[in-house]
């Protein structure tokens, strides 16, 4: 791993992880069943539930590693194994921008939430924000072997998606502070968005 990857893993990884963790903890519902699809380890999920006793959180991803925080199943990437309204909360965090049409699963997400789903991901908005993106993605998931397709959206272009599949957004936060100073100054600006979406 290059020095840049392991800095990241070291400072920026784990107070990342400790930001979302508080933000997302305050958008699930009393006693939610949660799925997080594209999971990965779990941590995340596994630090909520940690946080949040009253919520049960399973997960989905197209490769299931051996040592995961939450139980884990495999999917294909673009259909959510389980039935219509089987979970309260279908949760995407960093996860959508590495699929080529985001839409597929957000229409599945849809379908399978009974509540909502919840959205982490990237605005493509700014100075040289598809540059930072890009740069942010790279380092962060390809020494993972994680797909990158670099497939960033404006908040026009969300919303735009979100109307086509009749997703009312509840809440929405682009002031998430995920990094410390001083790369905050240019990861963070309006790179990054926190939503709430209902079905209408």
């Amino acid at each position: 791993m290059s020095f840049i990857g392991r800095l990241h893993g070291r400072y920026v990884h784990r107070g990342r992880v400790r930001v979302l963790c508080d933000a997302l903890s305050e958008l699930l519902p009393d006693r939610a069943s949660v799925l997080d699809v594209g999971c990965g380890d779990g941590l995340l999920s596994g630090l909520i539930v940690q946080q949040r006793r009253d919520v049960k959180i399973s997960g989905i991803d197209v490769l299931v590693r051996d040592d995961t925080s939450i139980p884990v199943s495999e999917f294909d990437g673009t259909t959510i194994p389980f039935p219509d309204k089987s979970f309260d909360i279908v949760m995407f965090v960093d996860v959508l921008h590495h699929t080529v049409d985001p839409t597929v699963l957000l229409k599945e997400a849809s379908r399978v939430a009974v509540k909502g789903v919840v959205i982490k991901d990237h605005l493509r908005e700014g100075f040289l924000a598809n540059t930072t993106l890009r740069f942010m993605d790279f380092i962060g998931n390809a020494p993972h072997g994680v797909v990158l397709p670099y497939n960033y959206w404006t908040h026009e272009k969300w919303n735009q998606a979100f109307n086509s599949l009749r997703l009312t957004v509840e809440s929405w936060n682009s002031n998430l502070h995920l990094y410390p100073t001083p790369a905050s100054w240019l990861f963070d600006r309006s790179l990054h968005f926190l939503a709430c979406l209902c079905p209408e």
